[in-house]
């Protein structure tokens, strides 16, 4: 059986020279990156090598990127380890010694490793703030405004949603941020990165999340960018790596292996993102040619991230779609990874005005480079067999 695979948001495939780095540094350049003997110089220069690369990507400075486990485990830094640093401080914030932990804010739509650490950071007695988000997905400037205050420490704002492809408009938001205080700008790029242009200075962000799997990278390793000066606690103690910030031994081949395919993402950039509105704009055309009764959930197709499309069908759930496609060779997803195996509808599918009728018709197609025209007719054949077919019974 033919297999189609678009679901590129929640992993992507390992770029081939990635993979020939990951063996290389498992087989023949193995030692520990921290021993002193000459061993150990081949890993040691590769994980300088691969922070200045990234760093250059991004515009930021080797000494501004940290190495982690993935886009969760920023993520979770970022956020928790500004709220321990505020706990833990010498000099405590003027909110915290009248007994106020402090505010974090974030969207509705966030990604579950933030939503998460927030509810974490409440039952500590922090406030969070969850702001609401239009109908395209996006938060305003305006909106922030309202629930920013003297005791927020913390913004995160992600710069492109994993389930509706929004891209949100994080430069505008963290200028408003530093306008009314000293609290930190945190943005998950995680969905972001090698597909959309990342640039830290002009996007004005203090900390920000990547994670190499969806870029074509391998799994189990990321990077958190935090600006110079900004002071986070750790959360992994232990060892000195990471400039004594992020305990443990590093994963050289997997950090070397990151590297690599992101300057191949971000030199194909413009023509990739050419290509997934051509592959996306077919798909639509076939679908309505068929004369299915749905809608396109978030921005429209020019202004959302390259190839990632989310579809709500009137008839029939996303579930019967899932699986009936699975069973004609196509992947799509019935939201985000993270979701699946989950009956509740997603908290970013609560997020937006969907008309009841297509709520639980929901599917996410995210399409790669390697997807072809002829993939998205078949695809859109499949869909509307499926819908035609649960209309019928």
């Amino acid at each position: 059986m033919r297999k189609i695979y678009l679901d590129h948001a929640a992993s992507s495939r390992l770029e081939a020279q990635a993979a020939e780095t990951m063996a290389a540094y498992g087989r023949e350049h193995y030692a520990n990156a921290s021993a002193l003997y000459s061993l150990a110089s081949v890993p040691r220069r590769a994980l300088k090598t691969a922070r200045e690369r990234i760093a250059a990507l991004i515009g930021a400075q080797p000494g501004e990127i940290f190495f982690t486990s993935g886009g969760s485990e920023a993520n979770n830094w970022a956020l928790k380890g500004a709220a321990f640093r505020r706990l833990l401080s010498a000099e405590p914030p003027a909110g915290l010694r009248e007994g106020r932990r402090g505010r974090i804010i974030v969207s509705a739509i966030e990604h579950r490793s933030v939503l998460e650490s927030c509810r974490f950071l409440e039952r500590l007695g922090f406030e969070a703030v969850y702001l609401p988000v239009d109908g395209f997905g996006l938060v305003s400037v305006s909106e922030l405004k309202k629930h920013l205050s003297e005791d927020t420490f913390m913004v995160s704002v992600m710069l492109a949603n994993n389930e509706i492809g929004s891209v949100e408009p994080v430069r505008e938001l963290a200028e408003a941020v530093h306008e009314a205080g000293p609290a930190l700008f945190h943005t998950d790029a995680v969905q972001a990165l090698g597909h959309i242009p990342v640039d830290v200075k002009e996007l004005g962000v203090d900390l920000l999340s990547a994670s190499a799997h969806k870029f074509n990278g391998p799994k189990g390793v990321g990077f958190l960018f935090k600006r110079e000066g900004v002071d986070l606690e750790s959360l992994i103690s232990g060892g000195a790596q990471e400039s004594g910030q992020r305990a443990g031994t590093e994963n050289v081949g997997g950090i070397a292996a990151m590297a690599e395919p992101l300057a191949i993402n971000c030199a194909r950039m413009a023509a990739s993102r050419e290509h997934m509105y051509t592959l996306c704009l077919r798909l639509l055309e076939r679908l309505k040619a068929a004369g299915l009764d749905f809608i396109l959930n978030g921005p429209p197709l020019e202004e959302r991230l390259p190839g990632n499309i989310s579809l709500s069908f009137a008839g029939v759930t996303s579930e019967a779609l899932l699986h009936r496609l699975d069973l004609k060779g196509v992947c799509v997803s019935a939201g985000s990874a993270c979701q699946a195996g989950s009956q509740e509808l997603s908290h970013v599918l609560r997020a937006l005005p969907i008309p009841q009728r297509y709520v639980k018709g929901t599917i996410r197609l995210s399409l790669g480079a390697e997807n072809t025209l002829e993939e998205m007719d078949y695809t859109a054949e499949c869909i509307a067999d499926i819908v035609k077919s649960a209309a019928e019974r």
